[in-house]
């Protein structure tokens, strides 16, 4: 039997952040003397209040955690790892996530709604610590060349893109949809809403065992869009999923997260 290349051919990424409060207060209220959580909560209640939603805009974010699955050209999937894990310093995940790329020789990204959230994201955060990645923002090359382009595929596949045919449709449901329609755990205890309360806690390590999850039921919606277009049958998904199957078993004692996703996994399988 041929043994798996070594070679990274794809990063497949999820990144949880927090706002930058004292930067909310600074920009937003300048002048009122507001402490940063503050700032925070009275930027949501506008929100709220204009738009419905809460959420405050990636611009003034800063990443905790960035979880990456390194897979291979077959589509078997590597390693998963956390960047700075266990410290979670911001302008470090940023120097790393964006060396490693280029150390990797430029693998394709793979994100579910990366496009408009993850990605923009990690371009700012190279600003704001003053990152330089000149390959990525090639924008000076033929434009399906350029890394940045929503149709260039082989720099970054979202998987969201994919579902929604480049944003001709809405995909109401997200990652937790996209996941359990195929079987797998989506949203199990924690939700993106409360990553901040626990960043307000120090837990680090809780929010990167999350963000591991939800790279996992990224992995499994991107084997599947690989069926329904055709690159590996259902029996390679099928393998590909035992694979990481066995992977998460054999490191559950070194994170809570993949014990908790085998658990719903199999309870999920049961009531099929």
């Amino acid at each position: 039997m041929t043994q798996p290349s070594n070679e990274v051919k794809y990063l497949l990424f999820d990144v949880e952040s927090v706002a930058d409060g004292a930067m909310i207060a600074s920009t937003r209220y300048p002048g009122l003397g507001l402490a940063p959580e503050e700032a925070c909560e009275r930027f949501r209640f506008e929100l709220l209040k204009e738009s419905g939603k809460d959420f405050i805009p990636y611009t003034y974010h800063i990443p905790v955690a960035v979880v990456i699955a390194k897979i291979r050209d077959d589509f078997s999937l590597m390693e998963i790892v956390s960047l700075d894990e266990p410290q979670h310093r911001p302008q470090v995940i940023t120097k790393y996530f964006w060396v490693g790329w280029e150390r990797y020789a430029r693998p394709t990204f793979i994100t579910f709604n990366g496009r408009s959230f993850d990605l923009p994201l990690m371009e700012l955060s190279a600003y704001r610590y003053g990152v330089s990645i000149p390959s990525w923002f090639n924008i000076y090359d033929k434009a399906f060349e350029q890394y940045r382009n929503r149709y260039n595929v082989s720099s970054h596949l979202d998987l969201h893109e994919i579902l929604t045919n480049f944003g001709s449709s809405w995909f109401r449901g997200g990652l937790n949809l996209a996941a359990q329609i195929i079987q797998k755990p989506g949203k199990i205890d924690v939700q993106g809403n409360m990553v901040h309360e626990l960043y307000n806690e120090g837990k680090l390590a809780e929010i990167s065992e999350y963000c591991r999850c939800d790279v996992l039921d990224t992995y499994f919606v991107y084997l599947r869009s690989l069926l329904v277009m055709g690159r590996i049958t259902s029996e390679r998904e099928s393998q590909l999923i035992e694979q990481v199957r066995s992977m998460l078993e054999e490191q559950s004692d070194s994170h809570p997260a993949y014990q908790l996703y085998l658990n719903h996994w199999s309870r999920l399988e049961q009531t099929q």
